[in-house]
């Protein structure tokens, strides 16, 4: 167990066996700079191809085997390279190697975008042939329907290479926010509960926001959004910057919208977003009651944003240390099976995690790797509640890889974004069915039944907040309205009321907190948030009422990876997200949860 003080320890003062153990991906630097040569020399052979790709089936399957070849490299020379300079996101060489990783990968996108051009001129009479003559383009199959899907979107070559060669300027607004934001912007010092001079941190943010002590949690909130709002200007700039990318990409690609850009390559129609956002419209009165059960459960004469993340079962306050958070997550996950559980000792056990957080390392968490590599999982690791269903989530997203990496040839190996989420959100919600059976404390089943309310909270409608927000910006922008921090902050605001109903005052620094959101700079991302966690919701009820079927039908999800649309691959886990009732049975789920609380408290 790592000693805690009120300072950040340093980077080289944290334990081995607390940090993630990144020389598995490359031992020594000097490796990594001769695979950077080896990929600059396979983007130059690749260019080769150029003239002759259509020639024959042989040349077409040499080059989307070098392709592919040069792509994964590529990823292992990027992914450890950021992962390193998110260690310590002031160091001056990792960070210049991150640097490089990222202009490597726009010298291979635009070295290699003939490549697709290319193959959608192949008359498709001769395209079927080479595939039905060939054994080894029969392997690319799924690849080259793909990108026929996509032909109506896709440039010509001259005009692909040209995009190509923007990557760093449509990458520029999210690579300075995250530099802004994990780098050079700097909290000040409040005081604890104890009235210790503390300095506040995003880490350190959201265990202060559940503090009993509303002074404390005043206190974060103002300091936190007060900075922010320093700032205000140059975050609205960057924001603008970010949305325009999007209208760029998809004005020049031809999509009827920036939304649309998005979901297409999931093959989502519009509508799954737009219900999404009905779903939450036709059920707000919901997240009222919730809030209404807040107030009055705290006893307060007016709620505010502060008093959000506060359990509102005042009495059971759980310290829950990282040792203990592990233990729990794998008595909850034993359910789904053996080699499930033996998997998620490995992953616990072989330098996969890196816990705590230090000076300069990058906020929040996230699984990440490589196919050549394990999975990896960065946590900012704070002793509570919140941060063991961090763990439960990340480890989900680190096995669905696990799995999929394990079962699946490189170029079907990556399940998209929009099932990303299903596997983490399950995970969570097993651990808790896993605390809420065995707790026989009525207080403790009442704060527990508050966490589960939060993730409703959170990750339905929190998360569909932040959906429709960048549905309405993206809309004015493509309407040639000017993006300016006010009209920021008042279209937030107006949607804070609308979600949080009558019984919430929306305070007015929180007008400002779409400024610190990372995901805004992956572009339509959150609402998968919200799908994902309807269709973990359903799968988990699968498996707590079938039990062996249904994880057999989950396990062949997980290692499906990205072998099929993400639409398909549920089914086979037996969920239709082309229906609302995952939504909506959530939903329900949510009802029953607030339900059980007014039951509980009289």
């Amino acid at each position: 167990m790592l000693n805690k003080s009120s300072t950040l320890p340093k980077r080289n003062e944290i334990p081995s066996e607390y940090k993630w153990k990144l020389e598995k991906i490359y031992p020594k630097d000097e490796l990594w700079e001769q695979d950077f040569m080896k990929v600059k020399e396979m983007a130059e052979k690749i260019s080769n191809y150029k003239d002759t790709l259509s020639d024959s089936a042989s040349k077409l399957l040499e080059c989307l085997d070098e392709n592919a070849q040069m792509q994964r490299l590529s990823e292992k020379l990027y992914v450890y390279a950021h992962m390193k300079s998110h260690e310590d996101s002031r160091n001056a060489f990792y960070q210049g190697m991150a640097d490089r990783a990222d202009s490597l990968m726009v010298e291979i996108s635009s070295a290699n975008s003939f490549i697709v051009p290319k193959i959608l001129a192949i008359p498709a009479e001769k395209l079927t042939s080479f595939i039905e003559g060939n054994a080894g383009l029969k392997f690319y199959k799924r690849y080259l329907d793909e990108i026929l899907r996509a032909k109506p979107y896709t440039l010509s070559e001259e005009e692909e290479k040209l995009m190509a060669m923007s990557g760093e300027m449509i990458n520029a607004p999210g690579a300075i926010f995250s530099m802004l934001n994990n780098a050079d912007i700097k909290f000040p010092v409040i005081k604890d509960e104890n009235g210790n001079d503390v300095e506040l941190t995003k880490g350190r943010f959201v265990k202060m926001m559940e503090s009993t002590d509303r002074r404390v949690r005043k206190d974060a909130f103002e300091a936190m959004y007060g900075t922010y709002k320093r700032q205000r200007n140059t975050l609205a700039s960057l924001i603008n910057s970010q949305v325009k990318t999007n209208i760029f990409n998809a004005k020049a690609r031809k999509y009827n919208s920036s939304r649309e850009s998005y979901l297409i390559p999931d093959n989502v129609p519009n509508e799954v977003y737009d219900n999404l956002i009905q779903a939450m419209h036709d059920n707000m009165h919901l997240m009222h009651k919730y809030m209404s059960i807040r107030k009055k459960m705290l006893e307060l004469d007016e709620l505010h944003m502060y008093d959000i993340y506060t359990p509102i079962v005042k009495e059971a306050k759980m310290d829950i240390p990282y040792e203990k958070a592990v233990e729990t997550v794998k008595k909850g996950l034993e359910v789904l099976g053996e080699q499930y559980s033996k998997d998620l000792e490995i992953g616990f056990t072989s330098g996969w995690i890196d816990v705590y957080e230090n000076e300069g390392k990058r906020s929040g968490a996230y699984s990440w790797g490589c196919y050549d590599s394990h999975p990896y999982v960065l946590l900012n690791h704070n002793d509570n509640l919140n941060n063991m269903f961090t763990l439960a989530h990340e480890m989900g997203h680190a096995l669905h890889s696990y799995y999929s990496d394990a079962n699946q040839p490189y170029i079907y190996a990556q399940y998209k974004i929009f099932v990303a989420e299903v596997a983490s959100t399950l995970n969570e919600a097993l651990v808790m069915n896993y605390m809420l059976k065995n707790t026989t404390d009525k207080t403790i089943k009442m704060y527990l039944l508050n966490y589960f309310m939060e993730q409703f909270r959170t990750t339905v409608y929190r998360q569909t907040m932040f959906a429709e927000f960048e549905k309405i910006i993206h809309e004015k922008a493509e309407l040639g309205e000017s993006l300016t921090a006010d009209l920021l902050c008042s279209i937030y605001h107006d949607l804070n009321v609308k979600y949080y109903g009558p019984d919430m005052i929306v305070d007015e620094l929180l007008d400002m907190e779409w400024s610190r959101i990372p995901h805004f700079y992956t572009s339509f991302y959150v609402y998968k948030y919200a799908t994902g966690f309807s269709a973990a919701m359903s799968i988990a009820n699968q498996i707590l009422n079938e039990g062996q079927p249904a994880i057999d039908r989950y396990l062949t999800f997980l290692k499906s990876g990205g072998s099929d649309y993400p639409i398909e691959l549920l089914k086979i886990a037996g969920v239709n997200m082309e229906s609302p009732d995952p939504i909506n049975s959530a939903l329900k789920i949510f009802e029953d949860l607030l339900n059980q609380m007014e039951e509980l408290i009289g």
